[in-house]
């Protein structure tokens, strides 16, 4: 498995990719908070808080894990190699977890460096350091797992198409849905424990949860179990795949 992630490490790093994702993200998340004017701009918010952030990475990684995993079976399927995966001794779920890792160490690289952001809204605040930590590790926390979530629809959809634009297409439409759907649908309903009930399906509900700097085990046992249920799937159709 080690070996697998390293190999995907690599492709990141030695290509223009992973360097990409990273700024990408890096450069969406500076402009909406600290240049472009608006609602999301932490000068016009008028508090010392990072809420704004953890409201955009999560639009922001419905586009960028899929564009990070797109390639991760479906160009190995296109170019003839994943056969040659197969054959080596290394079972299909280390090969799968290795994939699943080196996507998700990627997408926690381009995180890292908005704990800058930490120390700079703790000088903005009219009391220096007046900020709530919990609120803030409660968030990166969540985001993490919602990462985690993310890369393994995204390693699923890869496996549905040779074409990386189809598979990209594919895990953006069910990031979206399982992020923002169910919360949707659920305004189409009256009754209060009835739209609870349907946004509590998706992963938006969970993600708040957390984010507010309180975390229930069932948040958790939630991405875990949504993480687990499409790297299995993953596993499942790769199995199924003419060698």
């Amino acid at each position: 498995m080690f070996a697998i992630f390293k190999r995907e490490v690599q492709s990141f790093f030695t290509s223009p990719i992973g360097y990409l994702i990273v700024g990408v993200f890096l450069l969406l998340n500076g402009l909406f908070l600290w240049v472009f004017k608006g609602d999301f701009n932490i000068f016009d918010y008028g508090f010392a808080d990072l809420g704004n952030l953890f409201y955009l990475a999560p639009w922001i990684f419905i586009f960028l894990v899929p564009a990070i995993t797109m390639k991760s079976f479906s160009e190995e399927r296109k170019v003839g190699t994943l056969e040659l995966l197969l054959i080596k001794p290394i079972s299909i779920w280390k090969l799968v977890l290795g994939k699943f890792w080196g996507a998700v160490l990627l997408c926690t690289i381009a995180v890292l460096p908005t704990i800058i952001y930490v120390f700079a809204i703790s000088d903005l605040g009219i009391t220096e350091g007046n900020y709530d930590l919990g609120v803030v590790l409660g968030s990166y926390f969540g985001l993490f797992f919602l990462i985690a979530a993310y890369t393994a629809i995204g390693l699923f959809s890869s496996t549905l198409s040779d074409n990386q634009i189809v598979a990209f297409i594919i895990g953006i439409l069910v990031c979206f849905l399982l992020f923002n759907g169910f919360e949707t649908v659920s305004s189409l309903f009256s009754e209060g424990e009835t739209q609870q009930l349907i946004k509590n399906i998706g992963m938006s509900a969970h993600f708040d949860s957390i984010a507010r700097g309180v975390v229930d085990t069932r948040d958790l046992v939630y991405f875990i179990s949504i993480t687990l249920f499409f790297l299995f799937a993953t596993l499942l159709r790769i199995k199924q795949l003419p060698r």
